[in-house]
Parts: C-alpha cells; structure tokens; sequence
C-alpha cells in the first residue's frame, strides 16, 4: 500500500529509535527530564526566541498558545481554512472561550488591510481582538509557502493595535526549505511559533511552541490544565532532536517527489497544476472523473493508494520520507489505469 495521506503516516529512523532507548530522562512536570530540556533549548536557539515547550501534539500546542495569548470573550483571526478553525474540534471556543474571526485568503495567506479591518475598535458591544493567526505552510491550500512579506505586513498591523501573532507552523521547515528563508526569520514576525515533529520531520509524537519566557510559562501551565504535563519524555524528545538536526534538509526530496507525481498526473490527464506545488502536497480535482472525490479515493484504495478528499471534488496527495520515487513510480502506473476506466 502506497499511503499518501498525509506526513504524518512517517515511521521514526533507527538512529531516532536508538536515541529513544539510550535517552537519559526525569520528570518533566518537574522540569527534570534533561533530554527534554535540550530539546527544548534547541528549539528556542534554532527560532531565536527564549523558550520553547515540548507538548503531545500540534493541536494542543496551537491550543495552548491560544490560552496564553487570550482572555474569556476575545477575538481571534485567522484564515478561513485554516488548521485550527476547521481541524481542532471547536477547541479555541471549548477551552479558551474565544471567537474565531475567519478571514478568506488568497492561498493561504490573508490581505493584510482584511486583517486591518477585522480588529476590533474599542467599544463595550464588542470582542477585544487579541490575536492574529497565520498557517504556514498552509494545509487545506495544498502546503502553500506564506510569503514572508504577507507576514511582516500582519506583524506590523498586529503591532499598531497591540494585537499578538501566533503563527500554527506545523509545517514550517517546508516552508524554510521551499523558500530558502530560515525558519528564525520568519518566527521574527511572530510572538509564538508552533511546529511539529511527527510530520515531515519523522519523529513519533510531538510538537514544539516557541516564544518569550513569560508566554512559554503560561503555556506550560495551560499544558498542564489539558492533561499534556509529561514525566520522563525525553524518550519522545530524543526522537525530537533528531529529527531537529538530522531531518529538516532531507525535506526537499518530498517537494521533489510531490512535482514530480504532479507533473506526470497531468500528462496523464488528471487536472493538477504542478506549477501551484510549492512543497509536499499535489491537489487532485475529480471533476473530469466519472466518480466524486469520496469514490474515488476508496477506489484508488481498493487498488493500493491511500490518500484524502479536501472537498466534493478535490484530493489530497503527500509525500513524504516513507514514499519512495520508486514507490511514485509505482502509484502512476496505477493511476493511468484509473484514469482509462474513470475519466469521462
């Protein structure tokens, strides 16, 4: 089976497994666990801000950046389809009782005077506009690479109203390795980085958030209300600092791979625009296929490819360290003949 569902399908390196079985550990909760620590050291050096909080997952990292930058009632924008608006359960009204403020944007990435506009004047009827949030890359717009200009133009708006700018960067190092731009430039714009490890970058579990000290501590507390406080972790976070120093350049191989799969599906004639490929995801529209997306994809199941529908008509395809180009290969030779039986 082929699985192009998603990167987050990747299984640990040997060399990460090792790490985890000789990782030196405590309690974390105590703030004892010293792989853990350097983990986290790394992390804030690696993002040029203080701190850095080792957390389960991303969504609980975005939700506890969310927690520490908010109060009960405000208002936080974001885009439209991003991660943490259609993707995190409801999660930043459940556990933080604030309202999203969704904006549309172009790819991704929201106009900034959309933004100038969204936030809120002083006035007792209204929310207090206290964060802005910005995906990058952006998930549900096929792993597009927020420009850097987007997000200093946000940075700066967010600055003349006093407003803090989290920035959901699951998938970051994609977007450092697409654009060649560090990933410290572009936490430079923000007050608080999230970014995963058990994507691209291969680890099992986890996800970092980054920012000044004082934030990462109301963070870790927040953690600690979700039920995220670990003990002896740095088995996780040994994984999580290989993945830091060893993974994030072997990334351009996926966004390679993902050009590569888009430029054949099109001679094919499936409708992809491997020119809108910028990193590891190739969007598929169904809509010169006798079946809709759903069908589809359990088809392309049946004969040995994973993947997910983003919409009616439209799916998903990553690629990632566990998918070969040999394995692309292979998945082509598949859709050709899907593409014979299916395409009206």
């Amino acid at each position: 089976m082929i699985d192009l569902r998603s990167d987050t399908v990747t299984k640990p390196t040997e060399e990460m497994r090792r790490a985890m079985a000789q990782a030196e550990v405590g309690d974390d909760v105590y703030g004892e666990d010293p792989t853990v620590n350097e983990l986290e050291r790394i992390s804030a050096e690696m993002f040029g801000k203080e701190a850095a909080l080792f957390v389960p997952s991303g969504t609980m990292g975005n939700q506890v950046s969310i927690m520490a930058h908010t109060q009960r009632g405000d208002e936080v924008i974001l885009e439209a389809d991003s991660h943490i608006f259609w993707y995190e359960v409801g999660a930043l009204s459940v556990l933080s009782a604030v309202m999203p403020h969704p904006i549309k944007g172009r790819n991704g990435a929201m106009d900034p005077e959309d933004v100038r506009k969204a936030i809120r004047p002083k006035n007792i009827h209204f929310p207090r506009t206290s964060l802005i949030v910005i995906e990058n890359t952006h998930n549900r717009s096929g792993g597009k690479v927020i420009p850097i200009e987007n997000i200093k133009a946000i940075r700066n708006i967010a600055k003349e109203y006093d407003v803090s700018v989290h920035i959901d960067g699951a998938r970051i190092f994609n977007a450092s390795v697409a654009s060649g731009i560090p990933v410290k430039e572009y936490a430079k714009y923000a007050d608080s980085v999230m970014f995963c490890l058990s994507k691209g970058l291969c680890a099992p579990v986890g996800s970092l958030v980054v920012g000044e000290k004082q934030f990462i501590e109301k963070a870790r507390k927040a953690r600690k209300m979700l039920g995220g406080g670990m003990r002896q972790a740095g088995i996780l976070a040994a994984a999580g600092i290989v993945a830091l120093t060893k993974m994030v350049d072997r990334l351009k191989e996926d966004h390679d791979n993902a050009k590569f799969l888009a430029t054949k599906l099109k001679e094919i004639g499936y409708m992809v625009n491997p020119e809108e490929v910028e990193t590891n995801m190739v969007i598929l529209e169904t809509s010169n296929l006798s079946v809709d997306a759903s069908r589809f994809v359990k088809i392309m199941e049946e004969n040995g490819i994973l993947s997910n529908t983003i919409s009616e008509s439209s799916i998903r395809l990553v690629t990632h360290k566990d998918v070969s180009r040999k394995d692309i290969e292979e998945a082509l030779n598949i859709f050709e003949k899907l593409f014979r039986k299916f395409s009206r």
